[in-house]
């Protein structure tokens, strides 16, 4: 279930990209440039940290979700899409953040 909504809504931000900036929201963040939609996932992240500092399930539910949306807006707005990001998370299972850190900083 999980990947299907990742694909549907990867190729939902594909179509938006053909869409009137008026008519859609994600394609008005496309026409205002990457620095609009890094803007918005910066404050997607914050209200996710605040909804966390409250402690309320439903509301750190809601703004992940928020920020994960932004977040592949910027892939599509790049060019890439959620599998990306799930082959290097793939890639990464099985090794310590201790050791990913250090084999990045090598």
């Amino acid at each position: 279930m999980s990947e299907a909504i990742l694909e549907q809504l990867a190729r939902t931000l594909e179509e938006r990209k053909q869409a009137s900036p008026e008519s859609s929201y994600v394609a008005s963040l496309y026409a205002k440039g990457l620095d609009a939609i890094l803007k918005k996932i910066g404050e997607e992240a914050t209200e996710t940290v605040m909804a966390a500092k409250d402690g309320v399930d439903e509301k750190i539910v809601y703004e992940v979700a928020d920020l994960w949306f932004h977040t592949l807006v910027l892939l599509a707005h790049q060019g890439l899409g959620p599998d990306s990001v799930l082959t290097e998370l793939a890639r990464r299972t099985g090794i310590s953040g201790i050791e990913e850190k250090a084999r990045r900083e090598q």
